[in-house]
């Protein structure tokens, strides 16, 4: 096999626009972008949560996940809450989080089957088998440099 060609950055980078405004376009009725139904997921299976360890668990810096929960509580669909000492907070989902998140779930269903069909179920299957393979391997335990979800 020859070697890689190009930068794979760039080629991550690209790929990752391009499904981002797939399932975007399939979002666009909840009003939540890809990363917001990502958090906001994360938060309804794992809350309550300390936000720390909801950063760590979605290989987010505390920055990052600070920045993206904004949208979320202006909207009022996650709210914090004082933690066990004057640092933490708690996060969790309100009524309307879950609403939201069960609607914008549907969407989801409907984005993943079309990228399944477009690409075909054995290459998406093969990508995550990838993906995994790789986070693991290059996965030092340290924070993340900001990136959002």
């Amino acid at each position: 096999m020859s070697p890689p060609r190009g930068c794979t950055n760039l080629k991550l980078r690209q790929l990752s626009r391009l499904v981002t405004r797939h399932y975007e376009r399939h979002f666009a009725e909840t009003g939540l972008r890809i990363t917001q139904y990502s958090l906001l997921s994360h938060v309804v299976s794992l809350a309550p949560i300390r936000a720390g360890d909801l950063a760590a668990a979605m290989r987010l810096s505390p920055s990052a996940l600070s920045r993206n929960l904004q949208p979320l509580v202006a909207r009022q669909l996650v709210e914090m809450a004082p933690g066990e000492d004057a640092r933490s907070r708690i996060v969790e989902a309100t009524v309307a989080g879950h609403a939201v998140r069960a609607s914008a779930q549907r969407d989801w269903k409907r984005a993943q089957l079309a990228l399944n069909e477009r690409l075909g179920v054995e290459r998406v299957a093969a990508l995550h088998d990838l993906i995994d393979a790789c986070v693991a391997e290059l996965d030092d335990g340290s924070d993340d440099d900001g990136a959002d979800a």
